[in-house]
């Protein structure tokens, strides 16, 4: 995963830039999720790894598959993956696109995994809490999850704040290296 990560990093900072420098953020964000649903089908899966169709073929696959979406720019940035045998990244990069874009916005996802349902007032006051201590604008998913016991597991990117039960239980079991 890390290994495709790098792999990914230098395409997905290009087009950020250019997206930012061009004021296109949201227009490549939609392109590319367009891109990688479309990329993840297992038909499509099956045609990037054919070794029969050259990079041509394979770009102008995913490029009529996508209808009229794509700006020419993008349809380049597919010739470009298309050429360099990196269209398999394409998730990968939309990922990383992603988190610059909310780097540069000052905004953050944030999935709260609770072991019962958290209460709209309690969301709220939550989402206010990570807003001041993040310093971003906060996204707030909740999922329950009863595997927790009592508490909850919150993660906003690669912060990851473990307050649940079951994450104290495991750190005393270490503690006392049982």
């Amino acid at each position: 995963m890390a290994e495709l990560t790098t792999l990914a990093r230098p395409y997905a900072k290009a087009i950020f830039d250019q997206a930012k420098g061009d004021k296109s953020l949201a227009s490549w964000s939609k392109s590319l999720a367009l891109m990688v649903a479309i990329a993840e089908h297992k038909n499509v899966l099956a045609l990037f790894s054919s070794p029969s169709l050259t990079f041509q073929e394979k770009s102008d696959t995913l490029i009529k598959l996508t209808g009229d979406e794509l700006s020419a720019s993008q349809q380049n940035f597919i010739c470009v993956l298309s050429e360099n045998n990196r269209l398999g990244l394409l998730k990968n990069i939309h990922e990383l696109f992603e988190l610059y874009k909310a780097n540069q916005e000052k905004s953050v996802d944030v999935d709260v995994q609770s072991a019962y349902e958290i209460s709209s007032e309690l969301s709220t006051k939550l989402a206010a809490s990570l807003t001041k201590t993040l310093d971003r604008a906060v996204s707030l998913h909740t999922t329950i999850n009863s595997d927790l016991i009592g508490g909850v597991v919150i993660r906003a990117g690669d912060t990851v704040i473990d307050a649940s039960v079951r994450g104290r239980l495991e750190k005393l079991t270490e503690a006392l290296d049982i």
